[in-house]
């Protein structure tokens, strides 16, 4: 039972930080997610973002519109089979997760000691 405990208090960090980053940069955790994952491969399928991020297909789509509508990602579609799509950042999309990744953030207490541990 003590673990579930910490688990809803790591949920309810992440929750805490999420509102936070939502109010400062106008994207969701999950949109940040996938710009960061972006910077770092700079071409990837739906399905490769969706492996990436952990979500559904579903969900990755619904992302994907909502970053795309912000501007700050673009297909890049297949020049052999128009069917095959890539997505890539966009200056936009490479200058924002750039500032992003500039800032100190204030993470509750405990997020900070959660990516301390990862950082090890």
């Amino acid at each position: 039972m003590e673990d579930l405990c910490k688990i809803r208090d790591v949920y309810r960090a992440i929750a805490e930080f999420e509102t936070q980053f939502m109010q400062q940069y106008n994207l969701s955790l999950n949109e940040g997610m996938l710009l960061c994952t972006l910077l770092n491969t700079p071409r990837l399928t739906s399905g490769e973002i969706a492996e990436a991020l952990g979500l559904t297909c579903s969900n990755t789509s619904k992302l994907i519109r909502s970053v795309e509508e912000k501007k700050l990602i673009a297909r890049i579609i297949g020049k052999v089979d128009k069917r095959q799509m890539h997505f890539s950042l966009t200056t936009e999309g490479k200058e924002q997760i750039t500032a992003i990744k500039s800032t100190t953030h204030e993470m509750p207490e405990l997020l900070q000691q959660i990516v301390g541990l990862l950082e090890k």
